[in-house]
């Protein structure tokens, strides 16, 4: 186990130097500079930055040890993210930077009048927060294990501090900050997987081309899986990757907001083809660890842990080199903080302009109101976090997440609707079907195995999801324009 001194003199080295960013890229900052960046950020630099806060840590320490139960088959579903990704560049970006958009919801307001507006912000709000939640919540008990209870600090007081240096290096620069942070970021989360890589390859005394051939030649390598009825199937791996792209990072403002941080509509589009193959990259990167971990804790005689959550962290901390404990550390703080900062200034940037409507006051008061949301909101992750760890039930813990995600089909059922349809609806009852569109999907996925013989829903529930708010969507709608009455704010 590493040196519980050393491992707090790299957490504290690690955010000093986003301190410093900080410092540095929030100077002369306003409500403009945390919403939008001024549209100023180098593209390359955004594409590089969102393959950090695209693997969050609960990816960073499940996706190599998921190879021992899948195989690769996880790179189906990226495969369909990469897709995903390109159609989010062709069709969402330049519709966002064509009515110059902060908050991506103003969408809906547009198009079809308050109600679904609101309705759109709000299922991103509760998604967002219990989504970041839950990751902070995962990695935060990782980081309890290896440094603060050497200390004896609570991990309420873990929480609570991890939250305010989010706060503090955020709370000025916003989303210009986070671009750059989210740089650093990747850097260090893509090289706890090359350290970890080259430490095995020493350990196990292999060249790259060996490499190579053990990982081609295990099992666990396998990527294609055409069983109709398994959760892996290639077919359902790859649309629910694409349709999840499209709606949990399309229709994401936390995602979306760092792409509208670009000059221009081209270099947004750039910046979305290049993060997607660096993101496919990266992913693959991490699936060859997964079958080197598995393939060196046989040839060291060391029992593979029951979690296959706990393999790579396991291995990384107490059976691999120094360097590779503190690139492991350092990856898995990074990949952490990378998507719970994000989270926080879009969970800030869609209420202050969603729900408060910033945009109506004087600069000298939408910094106060941007200052008492971004607090409210840390407030609320902290108690998210603080509930999930009373609850102390893995499996409630992970199907609140796993409802949370629900939230996200009524989201694409409004933009698909809004987008490739002119028909308008009658936006006060818009709610109405947002709310028990996931709870049809709920039912049905409890008893699909009954009802449909055999088969089991697994990310394709969201494309079951979409379909159902657009038929209620249909049924609500003319292709006359309604009165004003039934559309608020249009």
């Amino acid at each position: 186990m590493m040196n519980p001194y050393l491992v707090l003199s790299l957490i504290l080295g690690y955010f000093i130097l986003l301190m410093i960013i900080s410092g540095i890229t929030s100077r002369h900052a306003d409500t403009q500079t945390f919403f939008t960046a001024n549209r100023k950020s180098p593209w390359l630099l955004v594409a590089f930055g969102m393959v950090g806060a695209s693997l969050s840590g609960v990816t960073f320490i499940s996706v190599p040890g998921e190879v021992g139960n899948s195989a690769f088959s996880y790179l189906q579903f990226v495969f369909g993210n990469v897709i995903g990704y390109w159609l989010v560049a062709a069709i969402l970006l330049p519709l966002y930077y064509k009515l110059n958009l902060v908050s991506i919801y103003s969408y809906l307001d547009k198009r079809f009048g308050s109600f679904s507006y609101k309705t759109g912000s709000f299922f991103f709000l509760i998604s967002k927060l219990i989504g970041a939640a839950f990751r902070l919540y995962l990695v935060a008990g990782v980081l309890q294990l290896v440094l603060f209870d050497a200390f004896n600090i609570p991990f309420t007081i873990t929480v609570i501090v991890t939250i305010a240096l989010i706060w503090v290096y955020t709370f000025k620069g916003g989303i210009k900050t986070i671009v750059w942070t989210d740089t650093l970021q990747t850097i260090f989360l893509i090289s706890a997987v090359i350290f970890t890589i080259f430490s095995i390859s020493q350990s196990l005394e292999l060249s790259f081309s060996s490499i190579v051939e053990r990982i081609a030649s295990q099992p666990e390598s396998k990527i294609f899986f055409w069983e109709w009825r398994s959760g892996n199937n290639f077919f359902k791996q790859f649309f629910a990757g694409m349709f999840i792209t499209i709606v949990m990072f399309g229709m994401d403002q936390d995602m979306m907001q760092k792409n509208l941080t670009c000059k221009n509509k081209k270099e947004a589009q750039q910046n979305m083809i290049v993060f997607s193959l660096s993101f496919l990259v990266t992913v693959f990167l991490f699936l060859c660890l997964g079958v080197l971990l598995y393939i060196f804790s046989r040839e060291q005689g060391i029992p593979a842990p029951e979690n296959s959550d706990d393999l790579y962290p396991f291995i990384a901390m107490d059976y691999l080199s120094l360097p590779a404990g503190i690139a492991f550390l350092l990856g898995i703080t990074a990949s952490a903080y990378s998507s719970a900062d994000s989270a926080l200034t879009a969970l800030t940037t869609a209420f202050s302009v969603d729900f408060i409507r910033i945009e109506k006051y004087r600069e000298k008061k939408r910094v106060r109101i941007k200052k008492q949301v971004h607090l409210t909101f840390s407030g609320l992750l902290i108690l998210v976090i603080l509930l999930f760890r009373a609850i102390n039930n893995e499996s409630v813990v992970v199907a609140v997440f796993t409802a949370a995600g629900y939230t996200y089909g009524p989201i694409l059922g409004l933009f698909i609707f809004g987008i490739f349809s002119k028909r308008q609806v009658c936006d006060k009852w818009v709610p109405m079907v947002a709310f028990l569109s996931p709870v049809i999907c709920y039912v049905i996925s409890k008893n699909s195995e009954v009802l449909f013989h055999g088969y089991k829903f697994g990310f394709e529930i969201l494309i079951l999801n979409g379909l159902i708010t657009l038929l209620g969507l249909w049924l609500l709608s003319n292709r006359n324009k309604q009165d004003q009455n039934d559309q608020p704010g249009v």
